[in-house]
This record gives structure tokens, C-alpha cells and sequence, in this order.
């Protein structure tokens, strides 16, 4: 009879980073996360780094100097933390119930975008990462550093080099099981643990996600200008928004999906699982959003990305919107707005108020405001919108 012989590698078991490795994907699993894969800090590309340097030389940060002033630490994860030795990226699905472009045709509504009706991912994801992180340490040692969006660290070129999507030609991540809709968190530890292969781009010769943005935003595939685009101007940009992109917002008053939401990859895209990063579908009427006070404002959205707006910068793309709608029942809402005590939402009611009244009602409305108005921004609109209806 023949002897049979193991296999060695069969009978020692599994290895210390075979086994943090299995309890890292149970644990996630666990905790609500669609993906998680490895990549060995050593083995990430200079070129991303490179790209980024490119970008911010170009001006395609806008504002956000933060990104200038952070770039060096963003090349590399051992820029970052020297000893870190594997990255353990996450994604979480947040795939809406429905397309979110059918809002754009209610114009008398304003539009958030997806990621940001349910709570604060930040704080949702960085919770459930330092559970995880805290699990690891006590099973397999080692140092760990929780990541979630805010710090100096590359989430969408780390993602795609540890195998979880690719960065499409919008720059974001697109994931044959999920779409477009990933949110992503990270671990860095010390452990040496298996890496996983880089995920391929499957973007083909599709051009959607370049051809709908309504400010021709990408001045190349796998380039974004954040100059000019909306997610940006609605969201980050401190500064009014500039005259040549209002009417291309549209109803839009927090973010855009444009973008993400005519990817063909979102077919295979799931809504999302995890109930607080799930909120209102049903967009809020422009007229009840620009009664907001201050009070209000940070009542209404307790918890979630859109208070961090703050709601002088809420309120302004608000009537930016009510502009736009040219919706004579917003009228009232407009003209109060005119007299707020936020400069950015007076001279964003001033212009919605030149796009959607007749000359005879503006120029009323300018004899009873101009003479008390004391804020240069605001007494620029007011002559932009003079000279619109001579």
C-alpha cells in the first residue's frame, strides 16, 4: 500500500500574519464593511505622490491649502509614520435607494448630495476602524494608527493598490462589487501582513462620468480641476461662488453626484447596508431651507457632514438655488434673505434676485437695500444685477 505525506506547510498551521489577517476580514465583515484589503506601505508608488505634487503646482487645489501644505506627508504612508509597515484598507457601501439625478428636475427642492444625508461618516467609520484596530493589537501585538479621510493620507490611490477599486477617469474610486459609492477608512500597523494584488482599471473608453459635469471640471481623464467643481465650490470653498458656475449648480446645495451617479459601474452597486449613513431621500423645499437660522441650521443637521458647512455658506447655496428655480413662489424667500445678516447669503439672495425678477421688482427692491448696504461683496451684486436688467 502506498505511504501517504502531508503537506508541511498544512500541518504547521497558519502563520501569526495569516491568522491577523483572517480575524482583521472576520471583524470587518462583522462590522459592517464591504471590502478590506492589504497593501505593504513599502510597495506604494512614488507616482501618486508625483501626481498630487503635479496637481497642486497646476492650481487644482483651489483653496484647500491644506493639500499644499500636507503633500510631503501624503506620498508615501511611511512619510506619515515612518514605522508602519502594512495598510489595512476598508470600505463601507453607501449606495442610495434611488438615482440621485432624478432631483436636478425639481428645482423648487434642494439637493444633497448622497454621502451626505445620513450622519457623519467620519465619525461613524473612525468608531467601527478603532474597535477593529483595538481587536488586532490585543490578538497579534503591534503598534496601529486609525485613519478616516482627515488626515495627510491617500485613501483612493491606497485603496486601489491594495486591490479594493480603481481611481476612475473622475478621480474617485470604482469598484466592481460597489460602484462608485465606497466610503474608506484606514489602519496602519506595524504587522507584516500578505498584501493583495492592485485592483486593474476598468474604465475602457467611457467617457460618462467626463460628459455629464456641468462645469467641465476635468481638464483631462484621471484629472480634476477643484476650481471648478461643484462638490468643491458647494463644500470646501469659503469664497462666493464664482459668477460663472451658479446657474450650473442647478439645485444643488450641498456636493454633487453627477459624476459618480452615470458610472456604469453602479449597476452592480448595492444600497446601503449600514442604517446611519442612510437619510432623507425626499429633498427639502429651497423656501423652508432659506427660513433657516442658526440655530436652526445646526439642529436640523446635528451629526451630519452639512453642519460643518456652517450655515452663512448653507444659506448662500441655498439662494444660489432659489436663483436658479426662477420659481415666483420663492420670491418671499429671496427678497428676506436680502436683508440677512450673513454678507454671503445677502449677495447670493441679491443675484437670485436679478435671475429670477423682472427689472421693475429688482430695481425696487435695489432703492429700498443699496443705500443701507455697508459689505463690498454685496454691493458688487447689487451692481452685477443693475447692469443685468438695464
Amino acid at each position: 500500500m502506498p505511504t501517504s505525506i502531508s503537506d508541511p506547510a498544512a500541518a504547521r498551521g497558519p502563520t501569526a500574519a495569516e491568522r491577523a489577517r483572517a480575524d482583521i476580514e472576520a471583524d470587518a465583515a462583522a462590522a459592517g464593511f464591504g471590502a478590506v484589503r492589504v497593501v505593504r506601505a513599502a510597495d506604494f508608488g512614488a507616482l501618486h505622490g508625483a501626481r498630487l505634487a503635479e496637481a497642486v503646482t497646476a492650481g487644482h487645489h483651489g483653496d484647500m491649502e491644506w493639500l499644499a501644505d500636507t503633500a510631503a506627508r501624503r506620498a508615501s504612508p511611511q512619510a506619515l509614520w515612518p514605522d508602519v509597515r502594512s495598510v489595512i484598507m476598508l470600505a463601507m457601501n453607501y449606495g442610495p435607494r434611488a438615482d440621485p439625478l432624478a432631483d436636478l428636475t425639481r428645482r423648487d427642492r434642494g439637493v444633497v448630495s448622497v454621502y451626505a444625508r445620513g450622519r457623519d461618516y467620519h465619525d461613524v467609520i473612525k468608531g467601527r476602524l478603532k474597535g477593529l484596530a483595538q481587536r488586532l493589537v490585543a490578538r497579534h501585538g503591534g503598534d496601529v494608527k486609525v485613519f478616516v479621510d482627515t488626515a495627510p493620507v491617500m485613501e483612493k490611490p491606497l485603496a486601489m493598490e491594495a486591490g479594493i477599486g480603481w481611481q476612475g477617469k473622475h478621480t474617485n474610486l470604482v469598484s466592481r462589487d460597489f460602484g462608485s459609492w465606497l466610503f474608506l477608512g484606514s489602519i496602519f500597523t506595524t504587522l507584516d501582513l500578505a498584501p493583495d494584488a492592485p485592483a486593474r482599471d476598468h474604465c475602457g473608453s467611457c467617457r460618462r462620468c467626463l460628459d455629464i459635469c456641468p462645469t467641465d471640471a476635468f481638464p483631462a481623464p484621471y484629472r480634476l480641476d477643484a476650481r471648478r467643481c461643484l462638490a468643491f465650490l458647494t463644500v470646501e470653498s469659503r469664497e462666493m461662488i464664482p459668477l460663472q458656475f451658479r446657474r450650473a449648480m442647478g439645485n444643488r446645495i450641498f456636493g454633487c453626484d453627477d459624476c459618480l451617479a452615470v458610472c456604469p459601474w453602479n449597476r452592480f452597486a448595492k444600497v446601503a447596508s449600514e442604517v446611519k449613513l442612510s437619510g432623507e431621500d425626499e429633498p427639502a423645499p429651497l423656501a423652508e431651507l432659506a427660513a433657516l437660522g442658526d440655530e436652526a441650521f445646526r439642529k436640523r443637521y446635528a451629526g451630519t457632514p452639512v453642519k460643518r458647512l456652517g450655515r452663512e455658506r448653507f444659506v448662500r447655496n441655498v439662494m444660489v438655488a432659489c436663483g436658479n428655480a426662477r420659481d415666483a413662489a420663492l420670491a418671499p424667500s429671496i427678497v428676506a434673505a436680502t436683508a440677512d445678516e450673513a454678507p454671503q447669503v445677502r449677495a447670493a439672495a441679491v443675484w437670485a434676485a436679478s435671475e429670477s425678477m423682472d427689472a421693475e421688482d429688482f430695481r425696487a427692491l435695489r432703492v429700498a437695500r443699496e443705500p443701507h448696504e455697508g459689505h463690498q461683496l454685496v454691493k458688487l451684486e447689487w451692481a452685477r444685477g443693475d447692469a443685468c436688467r438695464r
